[in-house]
């Protein structure tokens, strides 16, 4: 499977939807994509988090999907990570986020939107890939490239390098 994660709290500026509206796409000419979302959406949010889980229930083969919108403890994010082929971040709005150095950390490369300060931390083709906001073809195309790469095809021996450059320009 060619699994995607969409990890942290669920909010509409985190651009969740138009990442399924891309899975719904992806899933029709391969059926080994899989989109894994965990995340607890804020009190303010249930209502877009809800419309997000009915669109993944109507559109979406339940095989392709595992859906988990609740906190997710600490003691459990590690198997989310190192599950994952990649971390998608399709915010539509951000300055920078720690759920990408998150990933880093677990060595899991990174796609996400040209928003705020993410196009810096990501070298791209070595760390992940950066697409425009808002565009959910791009969305799409940058998640085939991203498998179709070599950063995907060697990412058992690349995740040490992804975790090594962020301990040396992110660590304290």
């Amino acid at each position: 499977a060619k699994t995607v994660l969409f990890f942290g709290a669920i909010r509409p500026y985190k651009g969740l939807e138009d990442l399924v509206a891309a899975f719904e796409q992806l899933i029709v000419s391969d059926s080994t994509y899989r989109l894994v979302i965990a995340g607890s959406p804020k009190k303010e949010s249930r209502q877009y988090a809800d419309e997000i889980a009915r669109r993944i229930q109507q559109n979406l083969p339940i095989a392709s999907t595992l859906t988990r919108m609740e906190f997710i403890p600490d003691d459990e994010m590690e198997m989310y990570f190192k599950a994952a082929d990649v971390l998608v971040l399709p915010y539509k709005d951000i300055f920078q986020s720690g759920v990408l150095f998150l990933a880093y950390s677990y060595g899991l490369p990174v796609i996400a939107t040209d928003v705020g300060s993410l196009r810096e931390a990501i070298l791209e083709g070595e760390t992940g890939y950066v697409c425009p906001p808002n565009d959910g073809a791009a969305l799409v195309e940058t998640i085939q490239r991203y498998f179709s790469s070599n950063l995907f095809k060697d990412l058992g021996q690349r995740r040490p390098a992804i975790r090594e450059y962020a301990f040396r320009t992110h660590s304290w």
